[in-house]
């Protein structure tokens, strides 16, 4: 069963709901079959201890933070004070536990939220699929109820989709560096928010890659997206209510639409027409800069150069543990030179200032957020040729938006009993509150047109 808000959480428990019941049951489904390899370690003890002292505090008149005893699943990035930050390696099993909570974690619990526990991810968060060949991989549970196949959960963020597609967590905290937030999210019909990098605090993280890397959530919601998004960033944002007509948006041609899977296809189209029926003004975009990112990339990019730097004297000492598809991406920066990776960084600047260019004028663009609908999990297991074109399928469109530095929200736009399907409303660096606004708006407007 999925998550119910965060806002119908803490509205229930202002209402005299148990913060301990929702914990219960939110563990409950986390212990059950539909969570089959979702979490690495449960935080079961100190979730009941935290669940308990809120509801005292409660009932002593003490006021609620903002998430209100809400169940939150941690990806295994952050560390949580006590337990172990292992990234969902092999490698890393015999980790020391952490002394103090990232800042991230430290801000999720001071609002109020019930920590649930460390949840899988592809390793070290290399990847947008979702598999964990060591650990093993969550099965897709809403499009288990679909068809009956087992397909990926999209990644890295797997496990944290998983539980709050199943109803083991209200939100889940995660991280984007090309899309992993965005793509399970999107893959399991949620709401995944990746704001602008530097709004969210890095700390206390296994990195992928510090310049790409962003601290963000999955929610069920938008009104949940920004939620989150202001106990993370610790800011509060600005919507200023705008009805479509005032908007101008853009759909780029360049690239985002290519070998679409008809259903992606189809979904994004008609949620096109429902919006412009609404009185959304929206326009056709070239944005020929985006056929420029392959070269750009062409030598690993910044997640290749900057993991290298991280695991090179790792890998030497535990290369064979790793996951063999992580560690090949990973060693595409061993060849990278310091006069290579300078010029990535002004190739970078030039790029984004081009774009922003292009995009003066737009209140948002409009993009299919993956362009694939979630891929069966043998295939991809047993053939790198299937895994290496799912896992660019699924990261083409979501990595535009770390390059540039910007910010994007995925939010469903299939029917009821479609395979999932999501449409990614983004902007360049700090548009964030005009991001969400946008958001809240084509949320509703999909809701009133039955899509």
């Amino acid at each position: 069963m999925p998550s119910p808000s965060l806002h119908a959480h803490r509205a229930a428990v202002l209402g005299g709901a148990s913060i301990e019941a929702a914990l219960e049951h939110a563990l409950a489904v986390a212990n059950g079959p539909s969570c089959r390899h979702v979490h690495l370690r449960l935080f079961e003890p100190s979730a009941r201890a935290s669940a308990v002292a809120l509801q005292g505090q409660h009932k002593a008149g003490v006021p609620l933070g903002v998430l209100a005893g809400a169940p939150v699943s941690v990806k295994d990035l952050y560390d949580v004070a006590g337990f172990p930050t292992t990234a969902a390696s092999a490698t890393l099993r015999d980790a020391s536990p952490a002394a103090v909570d990232s800042p991230a974690v430290a801000r999720v619990r001071a609002a109020g939220g019930v920590l649930t526990g460390h949840t899988n991810m592809s390793e070290f968060a290399f990847s947008g699929v979702g598999i964990n060949p060591h650990l093993g991989t969550p099965v897709n549970p809403v499009t288990l109820a679909i068809d009956g196949k087992a397909r990926a959960p999209g990644g890295s963020t797997s496990g944290g989709a998983v539980s709050v597609a199943t109803g083991a967590a209200l939100a889940a905290l995660g991280s984007d560096t090309g899309g992993s937030i965005r793509i399970p999210a999107a893959l399991h019909g949620l709401v995944g928010f990746k704001n602008t990098q530097r709004l969210t605090p890095l700390a206390g993280t296994v990195p992928l890659s510090t310049t790409l890397d962003t601290v963000c959530a999955i929610t069920t919601d938008v009104r949940d997206a920004i939620t989150m998004h202001e106990v993370l960033a610790q800011r509060t944002v600005a919507i200023v209510p705008r009805p479509l007509a005032g908007l101008r948006l853009a759909v780029p041609q360049t690239l985002m639409l290519d070998a679409l899977d008809a259903t992606v296809a189809a979904a994004f189209e008609r949620a096109l027409r429902q919006l412009r029926a609404a009185g959304a003004r929206i326009e056709e975009l070239v944005l020929p800069e985006l056929n420029e990112l392959a070269a750009i990339n062409a030598s690993g990019g910044f997640s290749a150069a900057e993991s290298w730097a991280w695991h090179r004297q790792r890998m030497a000492q535990h290369g064979a543990g790793y996951d063999p598809r992580v560690a090949l991406r990973i060693r595409r920066g061993e060849t990278m030179g310091a006069a290579d990776y300078v010029d990535l960084l002004a190739a970078r600047r030039d790029w984004i200032a081009r774009v922003e260019r292009a995009m003066h004028g737009f209140d948002a663009m409009l993009s299919p957020t993956v362009t694939i609908v979630a891929p069966e999990i043998a295939p991809l297991v047993a053939s790198d040729d299937a895994f290496f074109a799912a896992n660019a399928a699924l990261l083409r469109n979501t990595a535009v938006v770390n390059f540039l530095d910007g910010c994007a929200l995925s939010l469903p736009c299939h029917r009821r009993g479609e395979m999932p399907v999501g449409l990614m409303v983004w902007a360049g660096a700090l548009a964030d509150d005009r991001v969400l606004g946008i958001a809240l708006a084509i949320e509703a407007a999909l809701a009133a047109a039955g899509g």
